[in-house]
């Protein structure tokens, strides 16, 4: 009787077999559609990615890691080398960065230097505002001083900005809207001179910079979303990032359950006396891994999430580059329709990564915001409005305890008025130029 022969394959050559697999499954389930104007519909946002995306992706999930570990390390140094920053911390999404951010300040240390945030003090946020902006704050007990927005530029009014400041003032955090960069001048110069926090929430702003610094880098906590519709995405998933290495420290704990132990996942005794500690009430020589200095939470991202980033953060200068040609040829189309339309405007010494493109229709305009973005939804153009609008007027928020310096009647505008489009890199020239065509000929009925 013959014996059989097995062959034994190895895993290098296993894994070479799935990657070509991968490679074929993505050239046939992702192949590239015609688009047909009027008939392929023109999403606002949405992820572009090639094979390299799902190679990563594969590769980690065959590791079997699962949690943080060497794509999250290799992102990391990407992103920081990327943004020119010292520190960051990724984390399952953007909101979660957000409340990441906010949860750092609150840490008992701060209170040494006054510098805590406490239930009863006030931030400073404006009420054109996406919820996971303003949420952290009143979950913490804070009450948010709401202010006005430019027209054009959609940013913080700054001129309101210090009058807007209480005894009980200790922070300011805002976004960069759409991708456009609020005044960080004004902003730090007055946050300087009264010794607030800063939390940049870069979150739609990815790539944008203010003087030649990368937004989310200037204050002292910055926030980034890697949901699909952002810049970058990996599904779901966010960072924090600082220069400050004491709340570098305090963002780790707070992230990983409120650990005083900074030891990475599958890693022990980093300090070199792991059963030598004495902190709290708790017996000398209590495993620092089982040592919490503040209530905290698990934020953490798997490894799987980052191993998609990692592809994309290489594409991350095209994909910015493709959204400024994006908007700058939107604005040179619509600037015969500018009796209709308050077009957009970049911040002075800002070059944004836009996140979208946004238009309101002027009050004394011959037809409504809702009669166009019905048009242009008809005829297959996505549109988003500014996000909550008046974040006051959403129910969830009708009784929060807040203060409002001022009035908000740019805010009331852009909430019945305003409407942005896509200027994602999947929007190539055709799709571009036949958004123009169905703006114009719209207008040309009135």
């Amino acid at each position: 009787m013959d014996k059989i022969t097995t062959t034994i394959r190895t895993e290098k050559e296993i894994h070479s077999e799935i990657m070509n697999l991968v490679k074929e499954w993505h050239a046939v389930k992702f192949a590239e559609k015609k688009f047909i104007p009027g008939q392929t519909y023109i999403n606002y946002a949405g992820r572009v990615f090639n094979e390299e995306e799902l190679l990563n992706l594969v590769d980690s999930s065959l590791e079997f890691w699962l949690t943080g570990g060497r794509y999250e390390s290799l992102f990391s140094e990407k992103l920081n080398e990327y943004l020119r920053v010292k520190h960051s911390l990724l984390v399952n999404s953007g909101s979660s960065a957000n409340l990441l951010a906010f949860a750092a300040l609150t840490a008992n240390e701060l209170e040494k230097i006054n510098r805590r945030l406490m239930p009863g003090d006030e931030f400073i946020t404006v009420a054109a505002s996406f919820p996971t902006t303003v949420n952290p704050g009143i979950q913490y007990g804070m009450v948010p001083v709401f202010l006005d927005i430019e027209l054009g530029t959609y940013n913080i009014d700054v001129s309101k900005l210090e009058e807007a400041i209480s005894p009980k003032t200790k922070l300011i955090m805002v976004a960069h809207t759409l991708g456009n960069p609020f005044n960080l001048d004004a902003v730090m110069s007055i946050a300087k001179k009264h010794n607030l926090w800063v939390i940049e929430d870069t979150c739609d702003a990815l790539g944008s910079t203010y003087n030649g610094q990368f937004c989310g880098t200037v204050g002292d906590i910055g926030t980034f979303s890697f949901y699909p519709a952002h810049h970058i995405t990996m599904g779901e998933g966010g960072a924090v990032v600082t220069n400050n290495s004491i709340l570098k420290m305090y963002l780790a704990s707070f992230k990983d359950w409120g650990r005083d132990c900074w030891c990475a996942p599958g890693k022990d005794n980093t300090c070199g006396k792991r059963f030598a500690w004495e902190l709290g009430s708790l017996p000398k020589g209590y495993d620092h891994k089982f040592i919490f200095s503040h209530i905290g939470y698990n934020l953490k991202i798997t490894d799987m999430q980052p191993a998609i980033g990692l592809a994309q953060i290489e594409k991350l200068p095209e994909f910015v580059q493709a959204r400024k040609d994006n908007h700058r040829a939107l604005l040179e189309g619509l600037q015969p329709l500018e009796k209709y339309f308050i077009l957009p405007q970049a911040t002075p010494q800002s070059d944004p990564s836009w996140f979208g493109f946004m238009l309101t229709v002027k009050p004394d305009a011959p037809f409504t915001k809702q009669d166009i973005v019905i048009y242009l939804e008809e005829k297959k153009v996505a549109t988003r409005n500014l996000f909550a609008g008046n974040i006051l007027r959403q129910p969830a928020y009708t009784n929060i305890k807040h203060r409002v310096f001022g009035n908000l009647t740019n805010t009331e505008l852009v909430m019945s008025n305003s409407f942005w489009l896509g200027v994602y890199p999947g929007i190539d020239k055709l799709r571009r130029n036949y958004m123009l065509e169905v703006i114009s000929d719209f207008c040309k009925r009135f």
